[in-house]
């Protein structure tokens, strides 16, 4: 990927299984229904990726819509090791906390105009050590006011916990992405604490010196936050979890992801035939080893699954003489 488009970084990360017998490869954003995206498709030359679908089954759909908070890529993840796919855990299940509900939290700037609240790329953010200490100490008091405690894992990566976050529905941080914000937000009758946290984080953030700080070394200012990747384990739905992880080598191509999110077509097809060069050539010759195999291609609503189960004489006929192609299947992404 272009060392010039910053990380948004994925709210989970998948183990070192690579000795796992099933491969499991997933594509997010492998086509959007963007204009300049489907342009692009209709040229896009991917040889491994045509070989791979020849080889594998379809082996379910999963329909999205378009108000979902959890895009396909993260319900895909979410199900191929057992957490609940429009609620998963990601904080939870990245910190091995049990029976307590955790939730990320993405410092970041809205931008208020005059029919929308945008969520500005928090990836840009410059947030330094000695900074997010600065801003933690600044917010956790409120935090534990509502009975939620704050650890920074990483400057731009902070879990909370706590009884409020009990049952939060929360949206992924891609889908406010460059957005506005308002429909992303829980319900006012079911997270009417978050909402008024928010409120008191911005005015806070406004008052105190901590912006006046930034703005004089020439930084951008952070006014409100994003919590995401909510949700609760208990002990015995943790070590499922990591026995699933143990039985699948999980794989997902950040570069499509990262490239579509800021819409960079160029660098979007740049990322897509790297993956058909790289993780979907492994993907065939895996398969040619005798090893299992599934294939998830994602789009930014729905996705669809392939894998390696033995197929019947007549869908062997079949896509002898129709093969599957992705021509074919990305309209339906």
């Amino acid at each position: 990927m272009p060392t010039s488009l910053p990380v948004l970084h994925l709210p989970f990360a998948a183990p070192l299984t690579a000795a796992a017998p099933h491969h499991h490869l997933i594509l997010p954003y492998a086509a959007l229904q963007d204009a300049s995206c489907q342009h692009l498709l209709q040229s896009l030359p991917l040889p491994h990726l045509e070989r791979l679908l020849q080889k594998l089954s379809p082996a379910g759909v999963d329909e999205g819509h378009a108000d979902q908070p959890i895009p396909p890529h993260e319900r895909a993840v979410a199900a191929a090791w057992g957490l609940e796919p429009h609620m998963p855990a990601w904080a939870a299940l990245d910190q091995g906390v049990t029976d307590t509900a955790c939730a990320w939290l993405t410092p970041c700037h809205w931008t208020a105009g005059p029919d929308q609240v945008r969520m500005d790329d928090p990836a840009t953010l410059v947030l330094e050590q000695q900074d997010a200490q600065a801003l933690h100490t600044l917010l956790q008091p409120w935090f534990a006011e509502d009975g939620m405690q704050l650890e920074m894992v990483q400057p731009q990566r902070w879990c909370v916990s706590g009884q409020p976050l009990t049952q939060l529905h929360t949206a992924s941080l891609d889908r406010v992405l460059l957005r506005d914000v308002t429909p992303w937000l829980p319900p006012v009758q079911t997270a009417r604490k978050l909402h008024r946290l928010h409120s008191e984080v911005q005015m806070l953030l406004y008052a105190d010196r901590f912006n006046d700080q930034r703005a004089e070394r020439g930084l951008a200012p952070i006014n409100a936050f994003w919590l995401h990747g909510a949700g609760q384990l208990s002990a015995t739905q943790l070590a499922q979890v990591r026995q699933h992880q143990s039985q699948v080598h999980l794989q997902l191509v950040d570069d499509l992801r990262q490239t579509a999110l800021r819409q960079d077509w160029p660098a979007w097809k740049q990322a897509w035939l790297a993956a058909d060069a790289g993780p979907v050539a492994a993907l065939v010759q895996h398969i040619a080893q005798g090893g299992q195999a599934t294939l998830t291609l994602c789009g930014e609503h729905h996705a669809r699954s392939f894998d390696t189960t033995a197929r019947s004489l007549r869908d062997k006929i079949k896509n002898l003489f129709s093969p599957q192609r992705f021509a074919g299947l990305h309209q339906a992404l």
